[in-house]
């Protein structure tokens, strides 16, 4: 490997191969190149520190009322060969009355969530799950 690349840019001056080495990994690219890792940080601040890219937040594919999450699994063919899948929790955008605070509250959570709203309440479910529905 070492020796092809050395024939392939052998006709090149020293710089063009320095410069075209770079572009062609795609360091000078790199969405993080602004970052820096500080690696000697005390356990107390690395705790609280997070890495955000271009300001977004990823919403993830768990339910937070009932912790639910994808699952990992096979897909079994006729022929038994088995190939890894991801089965995602039914997660649903929901306007629910939320009694105690005389409004409706836009909540994303799954249907089996939905369902234990419906048996048990919204406020006894946050609670359990440790929620606050006030507004922020």
């Amino acid at each position: 490997m070492a020796s092809m690349m050395l024939c392939s840019s052998y006709s090149m001056p020293a710089a063009a191969r320095r410069d075209s080495g770079a572009a062609s990994l795609g360091f000078a690219t790199s969405q993080l190149a602004g970052l820096s890792l500080n690696l000697g940080l005390s356990s107390a601040s690395a705790a609280t520190t997070a890495v955000v890219v271009k300001n977004t937040i990823v919403a993830r594919r768990i339910c937070p009322f009932l912790e639910k999450k994808t699952n990992r699994a096979n897909k079994v063919s006729f022929s038994n060969h088995k190939t890894k899948k991801q089965q995602f929790v039914n997660l649903q955008y929901k306007k629910l009355w939320w009694e105690a605070g005389k409004r409706y509250v836009k909540l994303r959570l799954s249907t089996k969530a939905l369902k234990t709203i419906e048996k048990h309440g919204l406020d006894a479910v946050a609670k359990k799950a440790g929620i606050d529905l006030n507004k922020k």
